[in-house]
């Protein structure tokens, strides 16, 4: 893609002219697939939508790249965020395979633990470890949260048994951590001129305590994504 703006109907036609007779949405899908490219606004700007708009990195980093990967660093900011995990956690995040030769290369800047299903952990050497009585309030995350998706296997924060709780419409929704764990999830109602309303959905049964607790952070979420007008947090049988 050779325009600043990288935008796709403009790469179509740069494609279909230099290969003419080929469709120039399959071209464009080559260049998706073939070239490191970015995703720039305005494509996810707050309360809008609109379609992805992309440009390569190289016009995004106004430099060009180089010849190497740097796998190590990327394994490095990986544990950093997202630490302690596995070489499969780390492979099923970046969608790379043969990681195991890179963490066996940082085995020297890295700490290592061995899980109780005997898997071997690792982590950077400074991450921060909490006890099992750090406190853990109930916290709202966006559909796709890296949270949940950053490791292959994800029983430390969503329990086998509580997978039957997630609809299976295709839907997207937010989950709920409840003391560490996915306890439900929720969804934002905020249609125009109406009351804005946030919708939880438990998976099991709260002390009052605990469900007051996922209300006042509910409503925190409302104050942070709806400026004015009416707000209401109701937890549901169903989203």
């Amino acid at each position: 893609m050779d325009d600043a703006s990288g935008d796709w109907t403009f790469a179509r036609w740069r494609r279909q002219e230099q290969w003419p007779g080929h469709d120039s949405q399959v071209l464009a899908y080559a260049v998706h697939y073939t070239l490191p490219l970015v995703q720039v606004p305005p494509r996810g700007v707050w309360g809008k939508s609109g379609r992805p708009t992309c440009t390569t990195a190289e016009n995004w980093l106004n430099r060009p790249l180089g010849p190497g990967t740097a796998v190590d660093d990327m394994v490095m900011r990986y544990l950093t965020a997202f630490g302690p995990a596995t070489v499969a956690d780390a492979q099923a995040w970046s969608g790379l395979t043969r990681l195991r030769e890179v963490f066996d290369r940082l085995r020297a800047r890295l700490r290592t633990f061995r899980g109780e299903d005997g898997r071997e952990l690792f982590d950077v050497a400074d991450g921060p470890r909490p006890g099992p009585d750090a406190p853990a309030p109930p916290r709202f995350l966006p559909d796709y949260d890296n949270v949940l998706l950053g490791h292959a296997d994800r029983t430390h924060i969503v329990r086998d048994a509580d997978r039957r709780h997630f609809p299976t419409t295709g839907e997207s929704f937010g989950t709920i951590l409840i003391d560490g764990f996915v306890g439900g999830i929720w969804k934002l109602e905020h249609k125009r001129r109406a009351a804005a309303c946030l919708r939880i959905k438990l998976f099991h049964r709260l002390s009052s305590r605990d469900c007051a607790a996922v209300t006042e952070e509910g409503a925190r979420l409302l104050d942070f994504a709806v400026a004015d007008g009416v707000r209401d947090v109701r937890i549901v049988a169903k989203l």
